[in-house]
């Protein structure tokens, strides 16, 4: 077999990892940066020089057939570590340079990771940032994601994790309302208060509280109230507007806290369980992070230090 023809074949397996992993053609062609057909006709190639199916199409997905999957799994750990030689010279270069992928959640991506991205930019020129808002939990290694920025009490144990910061709950509410609703001075007296919260699982809401000075004496109260939502943002613009009281992550209410609109409800009181109490940048396993990546992570680290809460 020439070389030209092996070279062409390593090229094609690659092609057909990268279909298995995305499960469509059009996936696939898009991650790969070319055409859909271009794709299905590499794949065909392929599949006549090996002489069996590797492929198995169905009207919605396509899957790898047992040769398909044996082929990709024998040749994975070589296309791995030509990736990791070849990033390791390129990341030769002084600068930082190349395409960083981020998810990150709407409300704390809005609020905190894009209004910094501006200064990241222009501290490393050649590196390109491409951010994706949403609640949803993407997988980071099928979609492509090189790094996600998660409120999290924990990540899975085949990921790499760096804490960006510490994070807490807050009750938050303006003045106006406290004036004409009473200002609660132990969590019992949320119930009766018009309370915004998150809801969670369908359950009946409740807010768990331990005080500040001292561990232990948790107190649980039952809350309602006229609005809930699952993103802080929405909560925090209808305490805002003096609706209610809302219980919402640090970094929701940092301006707002600093500029007077909203004040510190319950202060003697610490929110528990209410949201994580970490930030954590993750991305999967690997013995290599890539420049562009580790320069990020770095950044965002030194920006969050001091976290957002207001002692």
């Amino acid at each position: 077999m020439t070389n030209r023809k092996t070279e062409t074949l390593w090229s094609h397996v690659y092609w057909l990892g990268v279909l298995g992993s995305m499960g469509s053609y059009s996936a696939a062609a898009q991650r790969l940066g070319v055409s859909k057909a271009t794709v299905s006709y590499r794949i065909a190639e392929l599949e006549q020089a090996a002489g069996v199916p590797l492929v198995r199409r169905t009207t919605r997905s396509v899957r790898l057939t047992e040769a398909g999957q044996q082929l990709v799994d024998a040749t994975h750990s070589a296309f791995d570590q030509i990736e990791l030689s070849f990033a390791g010279v390129k990341d030769l270069a002084a600068v930082p340079h190349g395409q960083v992928r981020i998810t990150a959640p709407v409300a704390l991506g809005r609020q905190q990771i894009v209004p910094r991205l501006p200064a990241f930019l222009r501290q490393y020129p050649e590196v390109r940032i491409e951010i994706e808002l949403s609640d949803r939990l993407s997988s980071l290694a099928k979609e492509g994601f090189d790094l996600a920025i998660r409120h999290s009490a924990a990540v899975p144990e085949t990921h790499v994790a760096w804490t960006l910061c510490e994070t807490r709950s807050l009750l938050v509410a303006t003045d106006d309302y406290l004036r004409r609703h009473g200002t609660p001075l132990h969590p019992d007296d949320l119930a009766h208060h018009n309370c915004l919260h998150y809801p969670r699982s369908g359950e009946t809401p409740t807010w768990s509280f331990e005080p500040v000075k001292r561990k232990g004496d948790r107190v649980s109260v039952a809350v309602k109230g006229s609005f809930s939502a699952n993103n802080s943002e929405a909560l925090r613009e209808c305490a805002l507007a003096g609706l209610g009281i809302a219980l919402v992550p640090d970094f929701s209410a940092q301006a707002e806290l600093e500029s007077g609109k909203l004040v510190s409800v319950l202060p003697k009181w610490r929110p528990a369980g209410g949201f994580a109490e970490r930030l954590f940048a993750i991305r999967p396993y690997s013995p290599y992070v890539p420049r562009p990546v580790a320069a990020f992570v770095a950044y965002l680290r030194e920006s969050l230090s001091g976290g957002f809460s207001r002692e």
